[in-house]
């Protein structure tokens, strides 16, 4: 074989390579048209959006502001001993309660100090 009918193979590949990419284009190009066209045919189907006269209003009083309290541990109440279980409206919904000591710690310069701080801990 020649030098001239390698150059022609390798041209041949080269062909079908660009050709390969070319129609590969393609399918990702349709691909991207027909995902954006049920995209739209999906939001079509959706209900409309709310007009702004619609929209949430702040309630008469101002805004909810947030409310600030101690809480503490709600231990599990215990099974009697007799082997009767717990129902679950014998349980709590929550695992914390209202604190009695609503007075919110403080901390007292030198009475504090932590691992690792470099202070002296609890004095």
């Amino acid at each position: 074989m020649s030098t001239a009918t390698y150059e022609l193979l390798a041209a041949d590949q080269q062909i079908l390579h660009l050709l390969a990419a070319f129609i590969g284009g393609l399918v990702v190009a349709g691909a991207l048209i027909w995902a954006v066209s049920v995209g739209m045919k999906v939001m079509d189907q959706e209900e409309r959006r709310p007009r702004p006269e619609e929209q949430p209003r702040l309630p008469e009083s101002g805004a909810v502001h947030e409310m600030r309290e101690m809480r503490e541990p709600d231990e599990m109440p215990t099974a009697p001993r007799d082997g009767e279980r717990l129902m679950p409206y014998q349980l709590h919904h929550s695992s914390t309660r209202t604190g009695k000591d609503q007075q919110r710690k403080r901390w007292l310069p030198g009475s504090s100090g932590a691992f690792g701080s470099g202070g002296p801990g609890h004095v």
